[in-house]
């Protein structure tokens, strides 16, 4: 049996939550650890939160493609910048 889209979108939404969010734990502890979570970065860390519960509700909800792409990519951009940071703080 095959579940209605709208039942569908949640699932494929729950299944999303558990691929970024791991480098995005990994840069905000690093960053806190190191002494740099504040300031910009923790600017940083509020955007991607956000734009991932946007995704999410767009997900969850209407799904219009483009839309949700859109928002998955700029919290993808902030979390390639969160990383960086980080990984120049490390080093």
């Amino acid at each position: 049996m095959q579940l209605p889209a709208p039942v569908r979108w949640k699932a494929d939404n729950y299944n999303n939550l558990m691929e970024q969010p791991t480098l995005f734990y990994a840069a905000t502890l690093t960053l806190a650890f190191v002494g740099a979570g504040a300031g910009l970065n923790t600017g940083l860390a509020w955007l991607y939160v956000g734009l991932r519960v946007a995704h999410s509700l767009v997900q969850a909800t209407v799904n219009v493609v483009v839309v949700r792409f859109a928002i998955f990519m700029a919290a993808s951009f902030v979390l390639l910048v969160m990383s960086v940071r980080a990984a120049i703080v490390v080093l």
